[in-house]
């Protein structure tokens, strides 16, 4: 294990908010974290305002689901090292719980939408989120 999933460990502790993530995501997250050198501060910078603002504010981030239990957010990561482009990020927000879910991770110059099945398949593992 890397030593920023460690960082991000300290972080759950002392604000009380618990960020996880799929196999997947943490695949795509590695990936394109050997390609884009500021992405692992952009992400944190990123966790940052989620602490504060858990669906995010703007036109960069969009819900794409919502019930009562769960929000899914689709979220426009500036990247510095797109220098102007960004790479999108899906996550679910669980109210009840205050935790943090990563689905995915991709550039949209690589892949035009986010992958539904997988996004699909989330929710129908997390019983009670409909």
């Amino acid at each position: 294990m890397s030593m920023f999933f460690t960082v991000r460990k300290k972080h759950q502790c002392e604000n009380m908010n618990h960020f996880d993530s799929l196999p997947e995501f943490e695949r795509e997250f590695k990936r394109l974290s050997k390609r884009y050198r500021s992405l692992h501060q952009d992400f944190n910078d990123l966790e940052d305002v989620l602490r504060v603002l858990p669906t995010g504010s703007g036109k960069n981030f969009t819900i794409i689901y919502h019930s009562e239990k769960v929000k899914l957010v689709k979220v426009r990561l500036a990247c510095k090292s797109l220098r102007g482009r960004s790479i999108r990020v899906i996550y679910a927000y669980h109210n009840d719980t205050a935790a943090f879910v990563y689905i995915e991770m991709y550039f949209k110059g690589n892949k035009t939408n986010e992958n539904r099945e997988r996004i699909r398949d989330y929710l129908k593992l997390g019983t009670g989120f409909n």
